[in-house]
């Protein structure tokens, strides 16, 4: 499993209106209706679900919400870069201007671990989400997400 088999170009954006976690939220559905086809109130209340269960902000200005929804074949996500930075109730009361969502099918167990794991190394490395920040064109954002994971598998 890779990035580019999670993420596709189209689920990457630069959001510059959310101005709190809930529209974060929104924001990450629309994006996941326009790139997969999902239905963007579905996927609000499946996010805010888990949400409700504990705060999926891993510090450092990283979110890494995520849900299982029906219908799915496999894990997917959507990357949103945030202008400015929004409270997420992160573990270290940092805001998040960084989120990947993940979407994986009801019944994926260890996929979906094995995708937040993933997703979660990636953005544990502080220069690539430096090299992030400093973009603001969604096909550089994949190309600086799916290029740093290769490196890293090499």
């Amino acid at each position: 499993m890779d990035l580019t088999t999670i993420l596709k170009p189209e689920a990457v954006k630069v959001v510059s209106a959310a101005s709190s976690k809930k529209r974060l939220l929104h924001a990450v559905a629309d994006l996941a209706e326009s790139a997969y086809a999902l239905d963007a109130p579905v996927v609000v209340e499946a996010l805010l679900e888990r949400e409700n269960l504990g705060p999926t902000g891993v510090g450092h200005g990283v979110a890494l919400p995520h849900a299982r929804l029906t219908g799915l074949d496999s894990v997917i996500g959507a990357f949103v870069l945030l202008e400015k930075p929004v409270d997420f109730s992160a573990v270290d009361r940092q805001p998040v201007d960084i989120a990947f969502a993940l979407f994986a099918p009801e019944d994926a167990g260890v996929e979906h671990l094995k995708a937040l794991a993933l997703v979660s190394r990636t953005l544990r490395d502080a220069s690539l989400c430096v090299k992030l920040r400093a973009n603001q064109d969604a096909s550089t954002l994949y190309s600086i997400l799916t290029e740093a994971q290769n490196v890293q598998a090499a």
